[in-house]
């Protein structure tokens, strides 16, 4: 059987095999870089904002939880395994280093009173808004109205 030559065929799997290769070189190796971000969830409702992080296998011990000047600041660490030297990794995802995050919320917090609870390796943060930033529904007072009907109208 005969295959009739396509170079444009040739020259397409020619740019695949290039394109693994520099995505190849391009992915980033955790365990070259230490530091990473941490993703979080921040939910606002009328009294507060809840603020989670996913943390899975990091001692609450080793977390660093700060607030000033209305930013929250989360800091910690990881520590990279013991490698061994008969091993070889066939692939190495995990992540090792320190890493920080921190946002700034739009209302005043009550600094005080932020609460933290880690379970199941996720981290909650309950952060109360201040009393003066609560929206505060205010109520319209209507003179009462005196009922004028006549003795003669029925």
């Amino acid at each position: 059987m005969l295959t009739r030559w396509d170079p444009f065929r040739d020259m397409l799997s020619m740019r695949r095999a290039m394109d693994r290769l520099f995505d190849r070189a391009l992915e980033p190796s955790w365990s070259e870089t230490p530091a990473w971000d941490l993703a979080l969830d921040v939910v606002e409702n009328k009294d507060e904002f809840l603020v989670k992080a996913s943390l899975p296998g990091i001692n609450p011990d080793d977390l660093e939880i700060t607030f000033t000047d209305n930013t929250l600041t989360i800091k910690g660490s990881t520590k990279s395994e013991v490698e061994s030297k008969d091993a070889r990794y066939h692939l190495r995802e995990r992540r090792y280093g320190s890493f920080a995050r921190s946002i700034t919320l739009g209302s005043r917090i009550q600094g005080d009173a932020i609460q933290a609870n880690y379970e199941n390796g996720v981290l909650t943060l309950t952060l109360p808004k201040a009393e003066e930033v609560k929206a505060k529904r205010i109520q319209i007072h209507m003179p009462k109205m005196i009922d004028a009907k006549s003795k003669n109208s029925k």
